[in-house]
C-alpha cells in the first residue's frame, strides 16, 4: 500500500461440481500464486467452494457439511498470508441457505456477505435454494466461533485508507445494487463473487456494467466469475475476470478457462476524487450507533483512543475486555477488531506495507487525448470550448475587434486561431481581428515572417508597432542600462507590448484576447502585468503540450496549405519569449532550457491538482512514464523547480483574467484553485530532499 497503490486480484479455479476436497485444493494453490506475486486482496467466484452449478444437491446435508469444512481449510491456509481474501459458499442458517462470500485473512474468518439479489431467469433458478440476505448485521456461530453475517460488513485496513465491501453476481445487474450504498457509507474497493454464464454478446454487457458502476462510484471494482469445471448441462460459463478503476478497465481476463488477473489499485487517486466531489454525499456513518465491540472471537473492546483494548475470545458481554492475541505470523503485531459506523459493521485487519511492484502505465502526456480519432475529435471540442467562450465575451461586450499580440510562436498562433473561430461563428469578417507584431530586441526574421505570414493568411489585419525605440526611451527614464540584460530588461519589453495592446483595443473598440497557457501559469512564466494580462483568455486552461497539438490538428485539417505551412513550422520553432537578443539570427533565449521540459511540469501539474499526489509518488510515477526519456536526476531536479515555482508563483494567478475551463484541471482562482498566495512550499521540498 506504499503510495496508495495495491495489488488486487481476481481468481478462476479449475474446480469439480460438488467435488468440495478437489475445488479446496484448487482455491489454495491459486491463492499461493496470487500471494506470491504480492496480491493483497483476493476474490474467487461465487460458491466455488461447492461449484455454482450443483442445483437441488445444494440441499444435501453432506454437501454442506463438506463446504463446511472445504472453508476451515481454506482459512487455515490462508495463515501467514499478508492478504484479504474472499470466497464463496452455500451457508445453512436459522433453517434457511444463503449464498455467501466468506472474507478471512490470516488464518481468520472475518465475516459472512450474503447475495440480495437471486435470479430466476435462466436455467439455473438460484431462488429455488436460496433466501435473499440481508442488511441487518447479526452474529452467527460457525464452527464453534461467533461471526458477522450481514450485507452491511466493510473490511478495512483503515491506516491505509482501504475499505472493501462485497457483493454478488446479480446484485450488480439489479436496478438497486448494494454496492452503492457500501461505496456511501466509505467503501472504495468493491468485490463481485459471480457465476455469470456466457451467452452472445453478455461479455461487452459485464463489461459495460463494471466500467460504469466503478466510475459511479470512484472506486476499484474485482468482477471473479466462475470458469472451467461448472456444469455445462444447460449453460457455459467462461471465467470472465475484470478489474476496473473509476470508469476505466485495468486488466481483464481471457474468457473460456481459468487463470488468475492482476491489477494495482491507486486507493488514494479514489479518495482524492471522492474528496474533490461534493455529489459523492457519504451518509452519515461517522455517528457511531453501537459501543464498538462485536462478541466473540473476533471482537474487541474499545479503548478510550478509539483503537481496540484487546481482542476477545468466545462468547464475552459487549462491554467486557478480553486477553489479547497475536495474530500475525510473522512476528508483527496483527489485530482484528470492530467499530460500528452507521448501519454498518467495520472490520478492521492489518496488511504489511510494501512497496507494490506496479504494471500498471503512465500516459506521459495525460492532458493530451490518444489515438487518432480520439485526438481529432477532443482537439475540436477544445477548440469550440475556447470559440465560445470568447464569442459570447464578444457579444456581452458588443466588442468591435479582437486584438492579439501575434510573435509567431505557439500561444499567440493558438489564440488567433480560436478568434478565427470565434469570428466565423458570429458571421463576422475576419478584419475585426486585429494581429499586432511588436519587434523587439530578441524578435527573430524566423518567428517575425511567420507572425505576419499567418496573420496575412487567415485574413486579419496586421499591424506592426516596434518597441525598440520606445523601450529605450523607458530605459532612459528609469535608468536602466540597456546593456544589462536583466529581469528589467526582459520585462520592460513584456509591459510595452501589453500597454500597446491595450491602447490598440481602446482604439478600436474591442477586446486584447491573452495568449498565455496554463502551463506558463503554473510556473509562473510570465510578466505580472505584461503578457500575464489580457481581457480574456483564450488558452488560461490549456497546457503547453496540448497547445502543440491543438495547433497540429488545425494544421493536418484546415485544407490550406499555406496556413498549414506557416503552422509546421510555427510547430518545429522552439519555445521562447524572444527577449533577450539572438545569437547568429537565432533564437537565443530556450524556456525549456531556463525552467525545463514542459512535458515533465505538465504531468506534475496534472497529478498535483488533478489527484492531489504528494511530490513523492509523482517523481515515483514520473520515472515510470518517462524511464528512457529522462534520468532519475533530471526528472527530480525539475520537480524540486516545479514545486518551487508552483508556490512562489501563486500571486500571479490570483489575479488573472478570465478564460474558459477546457479540462479537468484549471488554475482559475475563482473556479478550480483557491490557494493563498503566500502559501509555503516547505512539506512539499522537504519531502523531495528525502528521496
Amino acid at each position: 500500500m506504499k503510495d496508495g497503490f495495491i495489488k488486487v486480484a481476481a481468481l478462476s479455479p479449475e474446480i469439480r461440481v460438488a467435488d468440495c476436497v478437489f475445488n479446496m485444493e484448487s482455491i489454495c494453490a491459486q491463492m499461493d500464486a496470487a500471494v506470491q506475486e504480492h496480491a493483497k486482496i483476493l476474490v474467487f467466484p461465487e460458491l466455488c467452494v461447492t461449484g455454482y452449478t450443483c442445483q437441488d444437491l445444494f440441499w444435501q446435508e453432506l454437501l454442506l457439511r463438506a463446504a463446511r469444512e472445504a472453508l476451515a481449510g481454506i482459512v487455515a491456509h490462508s495463515k501467514g498470508k499478508d492478504a484479504l481474501m474472499f470466497v464463496g459458499l452455500p451457508l445453512e442458517h436459522n433453517g434457511k441457505l444463503y449464498n455467501v462470500a466468506a472474507a478471512f485473512s490470516d488464518g481468520e474468518l472475518l465475516g459472512f456477505v450474503p447475495k440480495k439479489f437471486l435470479p430466476n431467469y435462466n436455467e439455473f433458478y438460484e431462488a429455488r435454494y436460496f433466501t435473499p440476505g440481508q442488511e441487518t448485521v447479526s452474529y452467527i456461530d460457525y464452527c464453534g466461533k461467533t461471526v458477522p453475517f450481514g450485507m452491511n460488513l466493510l473490511f478495512g485496513c483503515f491506516d491505509f485508507g482501504l475499505c472493501v465491501a462485497a457483493e454478488l453476481c446479480e446484485d450488480l445487474w439489479a436496478p438497486d445494487p448494494p454496492s452503492i450504498a457500501h461505496a456511501l457509507a466509505g467503501a472504495n474497493v468493491i468485490v463481485n463473487l459471480s457465476a455469470s454464464d456466457e451467452v452472445t454478446g453478455k461479455s461487452s454487457y459485464r463489461r459495460s456494467l463494471v466500467e460504469g458502476q466503478s466510475a459511479r462510484l470512484l472506486c476499484g471494482y474485482i468482477y471473479a466469475s466462475a470458469g472451467e469445471g461448472e456444469s455445462t448441462q444447460d449453460l457455459v460459463y467462461g471465467g470472465h475476470s475484470l478489474l476496473a478503476e473509476n470508469g476505466h478497465i485495468l486488466a481483464e481476463s481471457k474468457r473460456f478457462g481459468s487463470g488468475i488477473t492482476f491489477a494495482e489499485f491507486d486507493i488514494s487517486r479514489l479518495r482524492a476524487e471522492r474528496r474533490r466531489m461534493t455529489t459523492f454525499s457519504a451518509s452519515d456513518g461517522q455517528q457511531q450507533t453501537g459501543n464498538g465491540t462485536l462478541p466473540g472471537t473476533a471482537g474487541s473492546a474499545q479503548g478510550a483512543s478509539g483503537r481496540p483494548a484487546s481482542v476477545c475470545s468466545g462468547r464475552e458481554q459487549l462491554t467486557s475486555a478480553c486477553s489479547g492475541r497475536d495474530l500475525s505470523a510473522n512476528g508483527c503485531e496483527k489485530t482484528v477488531w470492530h467499530d460500528w459506523s452507521g448501519d454498518y459493521l467495520r472490520i478492521h485487519f492489518s496488511l504489511t506495507e510494501e512497496e507494490t511492484r506496479l504494471t500498471r502505465s503512465f500516459d506521459p502526456a495525460p492532458f493530451v487525448p490518444s489515438g487518432e480519432a480520439d485526438r481529432a475529435r477532443r482537439c475540436e471540442e477544445i477548440l469550440m470550448i475556447q470559440a465560445l467562450g470568447l464569442k459570447k465575451r464578444m457579444q456581452h461586450t458588443n466588442a468591435k475587434s479582437l486584438v492579439v499580440g501575434i510573435s509567431g510562436g505557439l500561444d499567440s498562433t493558438l489564440a488567433l486561431l480560436v478568434m478565427t473561430k470565434a469570428c466565423d461563428l458570429l458571421g463576422l469578417p475576419r478584419e475585426t481581428m486585429i494581429a499586432v507584431t511588436m519587434p523587439g530586441f530578441g524578435t527573430t526574421d524566423r518567428t517575425y515572417h511567420n507572425a505576419c505570414g499567418l496573420t496575412k493568411s487567415l485574413g486579419a489585419q496586421l499591424r506592426e508597432v516596434d518597441i525598440r525605440d520606445a523601450v529605450n526611451i523607458h530605459f532612459r527614464d528609469i535608468g536602466q542600462d540597456p546593456n544589462v540584460h536583466d529581469v528589467t530588461y526582459e520585462n520592460g519589453q513584456a509591459r510595452e507590448r501589453t500597454q500597446i495592446l491595450m491602447d490598440i483595443a481602446n482604439q478600436t473598440g474591442g477586446l486584447v484576447v491573452g495568449t498565455g497557457d496554463m502551463s506558463e501559469l503554473a510556473l509562473g512564466w510570465a510578466t505580472y502585468n505584461g503578457d500575464h494580462m489580457s481581457m480574456y483568455g483564450v488558452n488560461c486552461s490549456v497546457p503547453k503540450t496540448l497547445v502543440r497539438h491543438l495547433v497540429r490538428y488545425y494544421a493536418d485539417t484546415c485544407g490550406e496549405k499555406m496556413v498549414s505551412d506557416i503552422l509546421y513550422d510555427v510547430l518545429d520553432t522552439p519555445v521562447s519569449p524572444e527577449l533577450l537578443p539572438p545569437q547568429d539570427g537565432e533564437i537565443s533565449q530556450k524556456t525549456e532550457d531556463i525552467v525545463g521540459p514542459y512535458e515533465l511540469h505538465d504531468f506534475f501539474l496534472y497529478y498535483l491538482l488533478r489527484f492531489g499526489y504528494p511530490p513523492a509518488k509523482i517523481y515515483r510515477i514520473a520515472r515510470l512514464a518517462f524511464a528512457g526519456v529522462y534520468d532519475d536526476g533530471v526528472i527530480l531536479k525539475w520537480l524540486k523547480t516545479f514545486c518551487r515555482r508552483f508556490f512562489a508563483q501563486q500571486f500571479k494567478r490570483s489575479c488573472i483574467p478570465d478564460g474558459p475551463k477546457v479540462g479537468s484541471v484549471a488554475l482559475s482562482p475563482r473556479g478550480d484553485l483557491r490557494m493563498p498566495s503566500d502559501a509555503s512550499a516547505r512539506l512539499w521540498l522537504d519531502e523531495l530532499e528525502r528521496i
